[in-house]
């Protein structure tokens, strides 16, 4: 039976939703306020959670230090005090919305987590507001 390990991260940035194809009134009618052509930003709470089995040598499933270098340098330091759609590479061309963001994260994690044997990314949990979040398991 695997155990879960979570990490919690914070992060700023900003964003407009919107698409190029369509006007402003039909931007605004469907994205509403989040359309602003000025953007707006959010303070950002992400949740990673990882599983596995407990290595019987160290008692723990993984390094939180090492999983915290591993958020930082894959995603926090990618995204923080940015423009999501401006100025993240593995976000050109994608909806800035909060789940799209959510799933490219994972995407972004998922790799260099599973590098440690045993340890799988188990989900990605992002909250644009406390009362607002996607959560991505990987699968779709």
């Amino acid at each position: 039976m695997p155990v879960y390990l979570t990490r919690k991260e914070r992060f700023n940035a900003a964003h407009r939703m919107y698409r190029e194809e369509w006007t402003a009134e039909e931007n605004f009618n469907v994205f509403g306020k989040c359309a602003n052509p000025n953007w707006h930003g959010h303070n950002y709470t992400l949740l990673v959670t990882v599983k596995g089995k407990i290595n019987d040598e160290m008692g723990y499933l993984m390094d939180l230090k090492e999983l915290k270098v591993i958020i930082l340098e894959q995603v926090i330091e990618k995204l923080d005090h940015r423009n999501l759609n401006l100025d993240v590479g593995f976000m050109k061309g994608k909806m800035a919305t909060t789940e799209v963001l959510c799933v490219e994260i994972f995407n972004q994690l998922k790799l260099p987590i599973e590098e440690h044997v045993g340890v799988f990314l188990h989900s990605v949990k992002l909250y644009e507001t406390e009362n607002n979040s996607a959560e991505y398991f990987g699968e779709v």
